[in-house]
């Protein structure tokens, strides 16, 4: 659940460098992470030392282990776990393609003998794999990299690197394999690129966190999802949206609004393109964390619309008195008979009949179809089994034929394979060599698992979604019903940011993991004192990524220049001094821009016990929305435009708007 972080760490060094928890480099400019110009504060220890040689060393470790892109390798040496996310399958059905984030990796199995037949090795954390409607070519989401590579089925080679926007998360071409559609995950838009070209042509405005797409039946259209809730006023009722896509017109022709959702991950679609299925969670954020054991924190869904249902109805795969959390993959078999969805956290995989889901949903009037999202008793009517998969299951794609479902556990590094109508795993793949799992590995199983909550409910990755956010904020009643509203924060290099909370009550990751998780979170079993080190170690582990902000050659822009000669100035434009402790460098300082320490900024509401917060690090800040303790802010604008009326969080109200938006710019790089 949310994670409040504020504070520093000694060392950027170590952690921008070092191989991340799944085996990858953290930072593929090692040089530039390390000494961007003017971020000099990024750079050393407090004790003023600097680790630029290991840099050197890890570096050149990292390029032997991992290769080049486009290089067929062996696997990997340990510790690097493969880490399958997502699966696709050649339209004869002879062979399986795995994306694996953690080895950067896709690997080619002969479906028939479940063996690897050959690897290749593409961009940092790919997301996505797809074919082409020929099945000539793999596209495949390097998320870290900003690139899709284009891989040959054929030699199973790389031969082209596509250049998108921030953080692609999936790619799929049109029916003519003219365009290729990619969802930039960071930068909330939707690249068109031109493949013949190998030139992107235009960007469409998505909705924010970009996510999963899916090309329709008749090819004329494709649905985008998105992992992140519209940004809204503060406590207002979440909303996302799926943003639809007219290919011939390379337009978005609707977005369809989904209420109360903030985490939606893939999209299919039945019945020749006339229904389409998006799977959704819908947290309960804005009443107090006190209602575990009646479902009251979030559903497990799908939201489905489309010609044949006439407007968006959410229907829950969760059960009275067990939750399948959190719904990912969807597969639609040939017929539309089933429906399959992977449920992450649950090591699952749910079956519905899909037939009798959407004669449930046409028989229900207006206001039952409102209530249907919070009536546990209703997935009696269409679902059909719960199988028991690998751990973490995440992507999911069927046979040709429709009779085997294969599934990506990724934290178990294998792929099941289902026999779809005896509704149970046959078979399972390995992708990787047997190695004893490092504690870092172990923890990340825990926190993908909702074994451990109350009826299964929820685990740490349903608010940090894969490590991140999930761009709400919470009621966390051990601080009292409606005191304290707190917004969830990234928990990327946190390792020596304590301490934590909001409130910087917990003084370390051990004391913010432990006890409080067990009796305010999951209401049920507590992690043993194994699991608890094996846990934080691996939060500890999780790295920063790639800043998008910073030039390459690390110089500043002139903009973010301006920008940083605010954020670092002692006197305002009258030339006054300004107070030290209200100077942005006297809070926000050291390698991660905070001093650790509490402070009362102005921005206190009537619902906090105290003024005073903890100072967040500002690393990456600008993928933290939104902002301040309680998530009040919606833009970083803001902070300085509505919440600093009387010039408490720093001095800005001499600023014009472009030297705010100076300041911004600079800010966005840190």
């Amino acid at each position: 659940m949310p994670f409040e972080v504020g504070g520093t760490r000694t060392r950027a060094c170590r952690v921008e460098t070092r191989l991340d928890a799944y085996g990858s480099p953290v930072n593929s400019a090692l040089a530039n992470a390390c000494h961007p110009k003017g971020h000099e504060r990024r750079v050393g220890t407090r004790r003023g030392t600097h680790e630029c040689a290991r840099h050197v060393i890890l570096g050149l470790f990292a390029a032997a282990l991992l290769g080049f892109a486009g290089d067929s390798i062996p696997p990997p040496a340990a510790p690097a776990y493969p880490s399958p996310i997502e699966i696709a399958v050649s339209a004869d059905g002879s062979r399986l393609y795995a994306v694996c984030e953690g080895t950067g990796e896709v690997v080619e199995m002969d479906a028939n003998a479940g063996t690897v037949a050959r690897r290749v090795r593409v961009g940092q954390h790919p997301k996505s794999v797809t074919l082409s409607a020929n099945g000539t070519q793999l596209y495949v989401a390097n998320s870290w990299s900003d690139t899709v590579s284009v891989v040959d089925a054929a030699s199973f080679k790389v031969v082209k690197e596509l250049a998108t926007g921030y953080e692609p998360n999936a790619a799929v071409a049109d029916a003519q394999g003219r365009f290729l559609y990619v969802a930039n995950r960071m930068s909330n838009d939707i690249s068109v690129i031109d493949l013949a070209r190998g030139v992107e042509t235009k960007r469409l405005l998505a909705g924010r966190g970009a996510a999963y797409l899916e090309l329709s039946a008749d090819g004329q259209r494709i649905y985008c999802t998105h992992i992140y809730p519209q940004p809204g006023p503060f406590r207002s009722p979440n909303e996302s949206e799926v943003t639809v896509i007219d290919t011939r017109r390379q337009m978005v022709v609707e977005r369809e609004k989904l209420e109360n959702a903030a985490g939606v991950f893939h999209v299919a679609t039945a019945n020749g393109g006339r229904v389409a299925i998006a799977a959704e969670i819908r947290p309960k954020n804005l009443i107090p964390l006190a209602h575990v054991e009646h479902g009251w924190v979030i559903g497990n869904s799908l939201a489905v619309f489309g010609a044949d249902i006439g407007g968006v109805v959410q229907v829950p795969i969760d059960e009275l008195d067990r939750y399948y959390t959190p719904p990912f993959g969807l597969a639609v078999t040939p017929g539309n008979r089933q429906l399959f969805v992977s449920t992450t956290g649950s090591d699952s995989v749910t079956a519905i009949d899909l037939p009798k889901l959407l004669a449930y949903i046409r028989a229900a009037n207006p206001d039952q179809r409102r209530l249907m999202a919070n009536d546990l008793s209703a997935s009696a009517n269409y679902v059909s089994a719960r199988i028991p998969v690998g751990r973490a299951p995440k992507g999911l794609a069927l046979s040709p034929d429709g009779k085997r479902l294969y599934v990506a556990n990724r934290n178990d590094d294998t792929i099941s394979v289902i026999d779809t109508a005896a509704h149970r795993v046959t078979r399972t793949i390995e992708l990787g060599h047997a190695v004893a799992p490092t504690p870092e590995r172990r923890g990340e199983r825990l926190f993908f698992s909702a074994r451990f909550a109350f009826h299964g409910h929820f685990g740490c990755a349903n608010c940090h979604i894969e490590g991140t956010i999930d761009g709400l904020n919470w009621d966390l009643e051990p601080d009292g019903f409606g005191v304290d509203i707190v917004e969830n924060r990234l928990l990327e290099d946190i390792a020596d940011t304590g301490p934590f909370k909001w409130n910087g009550s917990n003084p370390d990751l051990e004391t913010e993991c432990g006890p409080r998780t067990e009796k305010y979170f999951y209401r049920a079993q507590s992690y043993s004192k194994e699991e608890l080190a094996d846990i934080v170690s691996f939060v500890k582990s999780i790295p920063l990524r790639p800043n998008r902000y910073r030039r390459k050659d690390g110089e500043l822009t002139a903009q973010q220049e301006r920008g940083k000669a605010i954020f670092e100035r002692a006197r305002n434009k009258n030339g006054a001094p300004i107070d030290d402790t209200n100077q942005c460098l006297g809070c926000h300082s050291g390698p991660h821009y905070t001093s650790q320490q509490l402070a009362d900024v102005g921005t206190g509401k009537p619902t906090d016990r105290s003024p005073l917060v903890d100072v967040p690090q500002l690393n990456n800040v600008v993928l933290n929305g939104p902002y301040l303790h309680d998530g009040s802010a919606r833009t970083l604008e803001e902070i300085w435009t509505v919440f600093n009326p009387n010039d408490r969080h720093g001095v800005t109200n001499d600023l014009s708007k472009d030297e705010l938006n100076d300041l911004i710019e600079y800010l966005k790089t840190l």
